[in-house]
């Protein structure tokens, strides 16, 4: 069997028509990894890091009181029961963030909030709820060891200890102990840019008067809502005319203003007339041709030459096979290039509860919902490449593999979970 790198490799050169793994291969190959950039730690949550974070403070900072009480020494107290309380008098209120903390003489108590800093000679708290509570001196009925309710300095962190490593996602906890080590900015992977475009002379703005022969234009917006859900930031470039110096001025002009990693285009890929985004590319170093998949075959990609070299991925215009090819092709590509551990979908087997037949040679992708307390999966809607109704109600993709022309019910098939 050949690695993955070979197949990526053939897959750059292969020509038409191509399996989905050499076309997965050559999107793969128009997104490198993206480079590291500076960011605030309050506005990391989402990315992956690009270098470890390295605690600047330990954790705690200081030893401090794990509880709202009286910060006593352990030996003051030793040997009390309930029944013979003993009384201090109360020296001091130490509550969170005092910094000038007096230290604490034997046979007194400190009253201490949770949080503040553990007066020098104090080396136990009692809790307010083992005492009277009292504030010019306080009974207490509980006799703690040395240390209970005490959290001592870098018994969490120690300063120079690597917090995060280079590769994780940064979710709210992460960002949390990065604030809490003392980090300003964090580097991370910077997000790719993908202009997505959606091309069609019948596509108008929701809201206007439908004319005949006009429909609402919608892979665009779901193709962007897309490319955000997987984490790269989408710019949607609308209603590009089937005009091909329009279409290609439109781009360049884009271009022009500023950096974008990809051009994610749908429709116009087929082999008919009026087919812009193909007759917009093709001899400029994007490739088209057919996949074995179902929905989803005419597909293309490539790199741009007179656009800068940038990468062009153009998905086929029916929405359900334009929705499939972004996360058959697309998706894992882009999550791969900003470094996120995790860039394919989680997979799972499920017994599939219906007959179904296939296409041969074709690898189809049904749109599933999956009963997760039997492990069974159904089909929602049909195979067609055009009922994005059915596929807004689709909890998973369900992969027939290419050799496969019959499935009974009962048979394991392959589920991509399409989490929210």
């Amino acid at each position: 069997m050949r690695s993955l790198s070979e197949v990526r490799q053939d897959a750059c050169v292969a020509s038409f028509p191509r399996t989905v793994e050499e076309h997965r291969a050559v999107v793969a190959a128009l997104l490198p990894p993206m480079p590291a950039e500076d960011v605030p730690v309050g506005q990391a949550r989402g990315r992956v890091l690009a270098a470890d974070v390295v605690a600047a403070v330990s954790l705690p900072s200081f030893d401090n009181s794990a509880m709202d009480g009286y910060a006593v020494r352990a030996a003051d107290v030793a040997g009390r029961e309930d029944s013979r309380p003993v009384e201090l008098p109360v020296g001091a209120d130490i509550p969170a963030g005092r910094l000038d903390v007096p230290p604490l003489e034997p046979g007194t108590a400190h009253r201490i909030m949770t949080g503040a800093a553990l007066p020098a000679g104090a080396d136990a708290v009692v809790p307010v709820e083992d005492t009277d509570g009292g504030t010019t001196t306080v009974r207490l009925s509980a006799a703690p060891a040395p240390g209970a309710h005490v959290r001592y300095a870098g018994e969490d962190v120690l300063a120079g200890d690597v917090v995060l490593t280079a590769g994780m996602v940064l979710g709210p906890a992460q960002i949390g102990v990065a604030a809490a080590v003392g980090a300003v900015t964090v580097a991370v992977r910077r997000l790719p840019t993908v202009l997505v475009l959606s091309t069609g002379s019948e596509l108008v703005a929701p809201g206007t008067a439908l004319q005949p022969g006009q429909i609402y234009e919608s892979n665009g917006p779901m193709l962007a809502a897309a490319v955000e859900d997987a984490g790269g930031r989408a710019e949607l470039l609308r209603f590009v005319p089937d005009d091909v110096e329009q279409f290609l001025d439109r781009i360049r002009r884009r271009l022009d203003a500023g950096h974008v990693d990809l051009v994610l285009t749908s429709g116009g890929v087929s082999a008919g007339a009026y087919e812009v985004v193909r007759d917009a590319f093709s001899g400029r170093g994007v490739e088209f041709g057919k996949v074995a998949m179902q929905p989803g075959g005419p597909q293309g990609a490539g790199r741009v030459g007179d656009l800068g070299g940038v990468g062009v991925v153009t998905l086929p215009g029916n929405p359900v096979s334009s929705h499939v090819s972004f996360e058959v092709f697309v998706r894992s590509a882009l999550r791969a290039s900003f470094g996120h551990p995790y860039p394919d979908r989680p997979v799972v087997t499920a017994t599939l509860s219906e007959r179904w037949t296939s296409p041969a040679g074709r690898r189809q992708f049904r749109r599933g919902v999956l009963d997760a307390v039997h492990g069974t999966v159904r089909e929602v809607g049909t195979p067609a490449s055009h009922l994005l109704g059915s596929l807004a109600r689709a909890e998973c993709l369900v992969v027939v593999p290419e050799d496969v022309t019959e499935l009974d019910a009962g048979s394991p098939v392959e589920v991509w979970l399409l989490e929210p």
